[in-house]
């Protein structure tokens, strides 16, 4: 088995289920006591936050390559990103480590391609809606991606910011994010990416009427299968 590096902090919340996640799907393909042989670097996210604020990304990037660099030294055989939004700096993280790096986007996009969908819904923080680095790598592989308007991008950049991140679910959003995706529908998504680790801890499929793509559990499914090949 290979030992998974993982970039966490971001927040811990959804690196607990990265966590949790990992060492489940190994015990469920292999039984007995067998669990996820993992190595963990966690941020203090606040430090992130508030560069992800300045619109910093040379720092933000120095910060996810000397993690990738720590986790390689600690002899990780390949890296994960325990967050969608910092996927902006994976062209660095490749470029400065030898070991491989498992892309969200990448693990997503052949989930959404296995399902027949042509055309999804991005949801996730501002910038992973408005910056090109999630929506390109669906691109490649033929998949249309659109994004809620303005007032709805801000309503859920807000909400994870202010609310998921700090481990607060509140009904009245999850109420909104099933409006914002109705729209969605109407605007002819046929499924929608929860590009955000925090959002699969306010929506759940049954809350829906489109195929969700929890990217959360889709890139620990992808990590197991790569630490589980011969």
């Amino acid at each position: 088995m290979k030992t998974i590096g993982l970039i966490g902090g971001m927040s811990w919340e959804s690196s607990a289920i990265y966590y949790e996640l990992l060492n489940k799907l190994v015990k469920d393909k292999l039984g007995g006591y067998h669990s996820a042989k993992s190595v963990m670097v966690s941020v203090d996210f606040a430090e992130i936050e508030k560069l992800q604020k300045k619109d910093d990304w040379k720092a933000l990037t120095k910060h996810m390559i000397a993690s990738s660099k720590q986790l390689e030294r600690a002899g990780a055989d390949f890296i994960i990103l325990c967050t969608n939004t910092m996927h902006l700096c994976s062209e660095e993280i490749i470029n400065n480590t030898t070991i491989p790096f498992l892309h969200i986007a990448d693990a997503t996009a052949g989930k959404i391609k296995s399902k027949g969908l042509r055309k999804v819904a991005l949801l996730g923080t501002k910038f992973t809606m408005e910056k090109d680095f999630y929506k390109t790598i669906l691109h490649k592989y033929g998949i249309e991606v659109i994004i809620p308007e303005l007032v709805d991008r801000e309503q859920i950049h807000r909400i994870i910011y202010d609310e998921l991140v700090l481990g607060k679910i509140e009904d009245d959003s999850r109420e909104t994010f099933k409006h914002i995706i109705a729209k969605l529908k109407n605007d002819g998504a046929e499924g929608v990416v929860l590009g955000c680790t925090e959002i699969p801890l306010l929506i759940q499929q049954n809350d829906v009427d489109l195929p969700i793509f929890n990217t959360t559990e889709i890139h620990a499914e992808k990590a197991v299968q790569m630490a589980l090949e011969v």
